[in-house]
């Protein structure tokens, strides 16, 4: 049984918990999920496509990450997703926090890590990550378009890309 965290509409732990799966979340409150983009070097980004046993977009190619367990605060949670579903271990000082986008009934904080690893050598979660692969931004940008990849929506992709350009630009300072 995994719990979450209650958040108030600000973003502050109500003391409060929920299981995972349980009741409906209630009106105006709201749990903290994680979103990690792994990035190389050469301005690619590690992606990953969901199992087709998932719940929730199932066979869909997606971020990396999920719900942040009770206890655990948003780089611990991004650590951990990390190093579940993908094998890549980091420490706190490794991840960025790129932005906190607030849904409905969920904090999402997007975070990005500099990740030059190899395909063949991740440690893949086989009952959450069928597969992963580097893309460039072009590759994601049609991955979207044909429904692929999941549409996070277009502020938030912005985002992401403003993140590949910044790599660019830095190797070709």
């Amino acid at each position: 049984m995994e719990l979450w965290d209650i958040l108030t509409a600000e973003g502050k732990p109500t003391g409060r918990t929920m299981v995972r799966g349980g009741n409906a979340i209630r009106s105006g409150d709201y749990h903290l999920v994680v979103h990690i983009w792994p990035l190389n070097d050469y301005g690619s980004i590690l992606i990953q496509k969901r199992t087709k046993t998932k719940r929730l977009m199932p066979g869909i190619w997606a971020a990396t990450g999920g719900a942040a367990i009770a206890g655990e605060n948003s780089v611990t949670a991004a650590i951990r997703e990390l190093g579940e579903e993908l094998g890549i271990n980091v420490s706190p000082e490794d991840l960025r926090l790129v932005h906190r986008i607030k849904r409905k009934n969920s904090f999402i904080d997007m975070w990005t890590v500099r990740a030059n690893v190899r395909v063949p050598e991740l440690r893949l979660q086989k009952s959450e990550v069928a597969e992963a692969k580097w893309v460039n931004k072009s590759t994601l940008m049609s991955m979207i378009d044909s429904g692929e990849f999941h549409d996070y929506g277009k502020d938030y992709f912005n985002l992401v890309y403003s993140l590949v350009d910044e790599i660019k630009n830095e190797k070709e300072d």
